[in-house]
């Protein structure tokens, strides 16, 4: 009987030492973050949209995770995208609104800041941005290749990224024409046509090591250009109506080739792969595109791109692992970009460098079917014609729509319209409020909070609001 009993007990610690040997040489995921740019909840026919054909991302949402609270950076691009890669939001970014530079680029990130690609590169994975930066041009401190990406490939700068038919892009820090191109919306060569098929050929190339991929597709941005209406040419449309639908559709079409590649390397079940936009939706709920595709599910977002609304904030997410994330789950707790950071960090098990806090929470445990991190607020802010915050702390929104306009209150709970502004009727939570909106910043002298939301001082190579 001892003996029995003894072989019994060695049989399961050599059966527990096999599973934790099999745990710790499981390979890390490939991470892919899909950012599209400008893409709007009320796009996507698994969001509810019933004209614009979407069935690669209707089958990803199927297949995975579907957000329907998934808080983009701020509402503009460079900002959004900042808070995204460096896991802080924009209290504490250093890019806190869009930013040009003449004659090519953006206010670029400052040296020395961590991000996800740099986090993941010393980890011992391959990184790639390929589509749109936005956060410095390569003789700055900014640069992709300066930030932790081995690899780019498309536009730098989001002014230039306007035309869907330029004169060049970047491979790296090379520049290379496209000729036949006027950069007007003419031309010989689609740019996303060619960045689509780098992405194919970059992930091939790397399928046999842990890789990240940030494409940051340009597609439906503006100008709204696009070299074939497909199924819209014959809608009773007007023409932006067709581009648009074409250029979301076109969108769906290349993120199903990129599945698709991942099913046929064998790469599904090792790769989480995330769509998001970037922002809310460039389009007034009354506009053109607005009314016909319905932008706002039948009102039930307020506001759009520029605003701190939920509107502005809240983004078509889909998330798909096959084996790990849930098929077909509705989640609707919150999470942010400022996430993705620690997210990342926990899968790829490196650790956060020693000095560095980032604003984030990993959603991991979200990620496989559990629940949000616990915490006790989400901040927003962002400075074009002037400075705007918003904090969501539980159920209540507070708005504050410029350095002396009075704070608004909604409870997202029974208002997910913001649509009832309660702040009269709750003076205790407004100071609430605003005690967490000066907790949440730092200052910074090119981020103030006055009425032009610039800096005195001047950014770096004389950086002006983008238009």
């Amino acid at each position: 009987m001892m003996i029995a009993t003894h072989f019994i007990r060695s049989a399961a610690a050599l059966l527990a030492a096999a599973t934790l040997a099999s745990h710790a040489a499981a390979p890390r995921p490939n991470l892919i973050f899909i950012l599209a740019d400008d893409l709007a909840q009320g796009d996507l026919g698994c969001y509810g949209q019933r004209l614009i054909q979407t069935p690669n991302l209707d089958r990803m949402a199927a297949e995975g995770m579907r957000f329907t609270q998934a808080y983009c950076g701020t509402s503009v691009c460079a900002p959004s995208r900042a808070s995204l890669l460096t896991g802080l939001h924009t209290g504490h970014c250093p890019i806190r609104a869009n930013r040009e530079i003449q004659p090519e680029g953006q206010m670029p990130l400052p040296a020395g800041t961590m991000t996800v690609a740099k986090l993941l590169k010393e980890a011992g994975y391959a990184t790639a941005c390929i589509g749109k930066w936005g956060m410095g041009m390569f003789d700055t401190t900014g640069s992709p290749l300066k930030v932790g990406f081995d690899f780019f490939f498309g536009y730098n700068c989001q002014r230039h990224a306007h035309s869907y038919f330029p004169t060049y892009l970047y491979r790296n820090d090379q520049r290379f024409e496209l000729p036949g191109n006027d950069g007007k919306g003419v031309g010989r060569t689609y740019a996303q046509n060619l960045i689509a098929d780098e992405t194919l050929a970059w992930v091939r190339a790397h399928r046999d090591q842990p890789f990240f991929l940030f494409y940051a597709v340009t597609l439906p941005h503006g100008r709204h250009e696009i070299d074939d209406l497909g199924i819209y040419a014959d809608k009773p449309w007007t023409p932006l109506q067709k581009t648009y639908a074409a250029q979301v559709t076109r969108l769906d079409s290349d993120i199903g080739r990129l599945l698709a590649l991942l099913q046929e390397l064998n790469l599904d079940h090792r790769t989480l792969v995330i769509v998001s936009g970037d922002n809310g939706s460039s389009f007034a709920p009354n506009s053109e595109i607005g009314r016909l595709f319905n932008q706002t599910m039948g009102g039930r977002l307020r506001g759009y791109k520029r605003s701190l609304y939920e509107g502005g904030l809240r983004q078509a997410c889909i998330a798909r692992w096959p084996g790990v994330v849930p098929a077909g789950r509705v989640c609707d707790q919150p999470w942010a970009f400022w996430d993705f950071l620690p997210t990342a960090a926990e899968l790829a098990g490196a650790r956060l460098p020693k000095g560095f806090k980032t604003d984030g929470l990993s959603i991991v445990s979200l990620l496989k079917g559990g629940k949000a991190p616990k915490r006790d607020y989400f901040y927003w802010e962002l400075h074009e014609a002037q400075p705007v915050q918003a904090i969501r702390f539980g159920k209540w929104k507070t708005v504050k729509n410029g350095p002396n306009a009075p704070l608004e209150l909604y409870n997202l709970e029974t208002d997910m319209a913001e649509s009832r502004n309660l702040a009269r009727a709750e003076p205790r939570l407004v100071a609430r409020a605003a005690r967490l909106m000066k907790q949440a910043r730092v200052d910074d002298p090119n981020w103030p909070l006055t009425a032009l939301g610039r800096s005195a001082t001047g950014s770096p190579r004389s950086a002006v609001p983008a238009k």
